[in-house]
């Protein structure tokens, strides 16, 4: 899948987690930054990323999945 499409999906999946129809996904962008993100709210993320992607990540990668960066290019790595 191209990474432009991995973006716009993961775009649509954050808005509607974190309840934010403008927002605009950074890749150095960390929960820190979104109104919202706690570990809870991660973890919803997480489940939804993994079902609309068809993908089911390891304890290894969900431990890497720090910014918006790192969930793009793990992303990538298992859609290739």
């Amino acid at each position: 899948m191209e990474r432009n499409l991995i973006e716009s999906k993961l775009t649509e999946i954050f808005r509607e987690v974190f309840n934010d129809s403008a927002l605009v996904l950074q890749e150095d962008m960390t929960a820190n930054d979104v109104e919202n993100w706690d570990s809870l709210t991660h973890m919803m993320m997480i489940a939804k990323v993994e079902e609309a992607f068809g993908v089911k990540f390891r304890l290894k990668e969900l431990n890497k999945l720090k910014r918006v960066g790192d969930i793009i290019a793990v992303l990538e790595e298992k859609l290739s």
